[in-house]
């Protein structure tokens, strides 16, 4: 009789779609504010949400009728679309406790 091993490498399916954060930051081109707003949101993310989230990088200097669709009056905006219900943060996300609890990761200290 022969044994049968999982493959190597081989990891178990458990993400739902409920699982994935999806993240939209607004920026206006490549300035240092931009910039600085996405390495502080992907750090963010990577300590938090490791492998549970997308963020999706909207230049409005490129696509500026993009920003109608999720309000955007300021930048750089950072919007939860999920989970629900959607969130928005204004800033470079440098307040990581800020940034935490605007999307819900973390709750208000007492």
């Amino acid at each position: 009789m022969k044994a049968v091993l999982p493959e190597k490498g081989k990891k178990v399916k458990t993400d739902t779609p409920e699982e994935i954060w999806s993240l939209r930051l607004y920026v206006a081109g490549q300035t240092p504010k931009s910039i600085t707003a996405f390495a502080n949101l992907k750090k963010i993310c990577e300590e938090h949400l490791a492998g549970k989230y997308r963020i999706e990088v909207i230049d409005l200097l490129k696509n500026p009728q993009l920003a109608k669709g999720d309000q955007i009056i300021a930048i750089p905006t950072l919007v939860r679309k999920l989970p629900e219900p959607i969130k928005k943060i204004i800033g470079d996300m440098a307040n990581t406790e800020r940034v935490l609890v605007g999307l819900d990761i973390r709750s208000v200290p007492k």
